[in-house]
């Protein structure tokens, strides 16, 4: 069966220069994401084919660890895509899951993230839209605790 695809969108109150600057600083995530990410491994150069590993920690209730492969990176349209390598999922085992995410400038200070996913279970089963949810919701809740960070610090990643 074909991967399940879907989407979503995130404004977030901080400009898309200095989100991104922190998506690409992988290492700085268990400060961060302090309380959710606690430590990481990278593993490459920061371009395609790197490995990233966060050590997620065991009160998010999300699993031990998220490890990702860097697939392509386009600073100048500030689009990412990777795929897990591996990863425990409350929506079931995951056969495989690519993700694609974008930010976009959306005013003064602001932007919009955009995340496109195709994932496929185990035994090919297609996800059920609260199965999708649940990773979109995921993945913007760890950019909510990036923004959070950066306002409350406005002068890092300027």
């Amino acid at each position: 069966m074909a991967p399940s695809c879907f989407s979503g969108e995130h404004a977030a109150a901080v400009s898309a220069e200095r989100l991104w600057k922190v998506i690409l600083d992988v290492p700085a995530m268990a400060k961060v994401c302090a309380g959710f990410v606690d430590a990481v491994e990278v593993e490459g150069d920061g371009g395609p084919g790197t490995v990233h590993t966060l050590k997620l920690n065991p009160a998010a209730d999300v699993g031990s660890v998220y490890k990702t492969r860097l697939v392509a990176r386009d600073d100048a349209s500030r689009v990412l895509k990777s795929e897990v390598l591996e990863v425990q999922s409350k929506v079931g085992k995951i056969k495989s899951q690519v993700l694609e995410s974008k930010l976009e400038a959306a005013g003064d200070g602001s932007c919009v993230a955009k995340l496109a996913v195709e994932c496929e279970l185990e035994g090919g089963a297609p996800l059920s839209p609260e199965q999708e949810k649940t990773i979109v919701d995921g993945y913007f809740g760890m950019l909510k605790m990036i923004e959070a960070y950066l306002v409350a610090h406005p002068a890092e990643y300027a």
